[in-house]
């Protein structure tokens, strides 16, 4: 990161004054590194002099505990009109010891101004326990009695963490009726978080108090059909619930039964996201009975029941369901086993019902083989499933292995093992099993190993540091394509934290170009002229779709994302050419396209 740079940092100010006057003060994605109280005085300076501040947008600096104490003197002052705190991502590269001193200056400055805030992200910010114990105090108290909106996506909170955060709410909500003033939520984000069971069963007896839920948005959570229960039965208290997320927990049949019970309390849903979550077709069966009851949910405009598992039986009660939805402009049912008779059934469906131009597109390689196998089948395979995910939960929580997502890597949630892969090891063979047993400091131990291969090597070692740990991401993120879930969610955590470090040391060394073309090569979609690139032998479906997580991070390079398009966009040669990453390469591009329409 380059130094503080003071006269650097007045330009900048003088940019921002000119595009947000009367608003609020922005300095996000400006990368400075507030230490100290001269570090921040423009800061201040900005915040003291900003006529109406209605918002203070901080994201993507790093902010240390004086910094934060310096703009909380200038918060008490000017921050009783504060609406919106916007600070995700302010703590890359702080001590655990650092971050909950930060958030005491911050918080007990805005409680002390009488601020009523309406929005608080603190999103991709490495809080952990520890630092959602400081943040609590400032939850609790008459600041966030007004909040419309809640954003802790990816603070690797685990389960003490989600419990502690509930805690929290659910003395905010009861301070704030006594105040009466009851507290009305409409926006909870919490994904990535590592809450688990316990973690979503605590959280679910907030959102049981509350009726005014509108977004509720909670994926990655290795969370079971346990805890799903539990959030099902609290958000059915929320008849305004517009938006329900949940993709990438283990919801299975169990799970979709406690959801279609009460997906007719969400008359106004919009949409629906249970994407990867294990449902089967009896679990896709059950909640297509529920989406399909005439009349019901009449605003639906987007489903996602993607990589779920499901058999041709299941077609035809998908494609049922969504004949009255006349709102409906995303179907996502793509990386399930329909077959070739189940993808005829739902677009001939679907076709009769005006509603194909909503379906995504399908994978064309599902096996007809395994389009029925018998519901006998699936069902063993479901109990199989709960009862390991039951006896995962417990031997985790008599463990209390709650370790905490870092969104620069410093740690990543381990498996409960009392084996441990080093990282050599995995990238010589880099089977499932050894990427969860990978353990500590696994990202700091990716880039020792990329260094010491770049050691004493004839080219630039930053351009074989590049490219050796370009590859390491790619043996990593190639596991999102696993059918283990386990395997997944550690797999898309450590490459987005692999991600990070390489595109930081692709800019802090002017190592861009390499970066994007280090790339290129190793998701083929180039060809590279020098002789020590080796053979692609990873899943690039897995690395595919890792990256359209990716490439919405703050950190993924905007020249990366660029360069990206451009290849994804160009034709095909060959027609007798069959791409099996089509699919995963057009829902990258889609990603990439509406993120440059916006």
């Amino acid at each position: 990161m380059t130094s503080f740079n003071l006269s650097l940092l007045e330009d900048q100010l003088k940019e921002i004054a000119q595009s947000s006057t009367g608003t609020g003060v922005s300095f996000a994605k400006k990368s400075l590194k507030l230490d100290s109280e001269e570090d921040v005085l423009e800061v201040v300076k900005a915040i003291k002099e900003c006529p109406d501040l209605e918002y203070l947008d901080l994201e993507g600096n790093t902010l240390g505990p004086e910094a934060a104490k310096a703009i909380g003197k200038a918060l008490e002052e000017k921050g009783a009109d504060l609406k919106r705190a916007l600070w995700k991502d302010m703590f890359t590269g702080r001590l655990k010891s650092e971050i909950p001193n930060a958030i005491k200056y911050l918080g007990s400055a805005l409680t002390t101004a009488g601020t009523r805030l309406l929005e608080l992200d603190f999103s991709d910010n490495a809080l952990g326990p520890i630092g959602i114990e400081a943040l609590a105090n400032f939850l609790t108290s008459s600041s966030c009695y007004t909040l419309h909106e809640l954003r802790l996506n990816n603070n690797g909170l685990g389960i003490s963490g989600g419990k502690m955060l509930a805690n929290a709410l659910l003395d905010c909500y009861n301070n704030s009726l006594k105040a009466g003033t009851p507290l009305a939520l409409k926006v909870f984000v919490a994904g990535r978080n590592r809450l688990e069971n316990e973690g979503a069963k605590a959280l679910a007896s907030v959102f049981q108090k509350l009726n005014s839920l509108e977004e509720v948005v909670m994926p990655q959570n290795g969370i079971y059909y346990q805890g799903i229960t539990a959030i099902a039965n609290g958000l059915s208290t929320n008849p305004g619930l517009r938006i329900l997320n949940l993709n990438d927990n283990i919801v299975g049949p169990k799970g979709a039964q406690a959801l279609a019970k009460a997906l007719p309390n969400f008359q106004n849903l919009e949409e629906f996201n249970l994407g990867d979550c294990l449902l089967k077709t009896e679990g896709s069966i059950t909640l297509a009975e529920a989406l399909g009851i005439e009349g019901n949910h009449p605003s639906l405009t987007e489903v996602n029941l993607s990589y779920n598992e499901i058999h041709v039986s299941g077609a035809k009660p998908i494609a049922l369901a969504m004949a009255d939805k006349k709102h409906l402009t995303k179907l996502k049912l793509d990386g399930n086993v329909f077959g070739s008779e189940g993808r005829t059934i739902l677009c001939d469906l679907l076709t009769a019902s005006e509603k194909i131009e909503s379906l995504s597109i399908l994978s064309d390689d599902d096996s007809d083989d395994e389009s029925e196998g018998g519901h006998g089948s699936e069902d063993e395979e479901k109990d199989k499933v709960e009862d390991s995910e039951s006896e995962s939960e417990s031997k985790e929580n008599e463990e209390n292995n709650e370790d905490t997502t870092e969104h620069n890597g410093d740690k990543i949630p381990d498996s409960t093992s009392t084996l441990k892969v080093s990282v050599s090891q995995f990238l010589s063979s880099p089977a499932d099993e050894k990427l969860l047993l990978l353990q500590g400091e696994i990202v700091q131990d990716f880039v020792d190993h990329a260094r010491d291969l770049s050691k004493n090597a004839d080219a630039s070692s930053e351009l074989i540091f590049v490219e050796e740990f370009t590859k390491m991401v790619m043996k990593v993120s190639a596991k999102c394509a696993s059918s283990d879930i386990n395997v997944r969610m550690k797999a898309q955590t450590l490459t987005d934290a692999l991600y990070s470090k390489l595109c930081s040391f692709a800019v802090e060394n002017d190592e861009i170009s390499i970066w994007n073309n280090a790339l290129l090569v190793n998701l083929g979609l180039i060809k590279s002229e020098d002789k020590r690139t080796g053979k692609i032998v990873w899943n690039l479906d897995g690395c595919f779709k890792a990256l359209e997580q990716v490439i919405q991070q703050d950190y993924f390079l905007a020249e990366t994302r660029d360069t990206l398009k451009i290849f994804l966009e160009k034709p095909v040669k060959s027609r007798k050419v069959v791409d099996s990453c089509q699919d995963s390469k057009d829902s990258l591009r889609a990603i990439l396209n509406r993120m440059q329409s916006t």
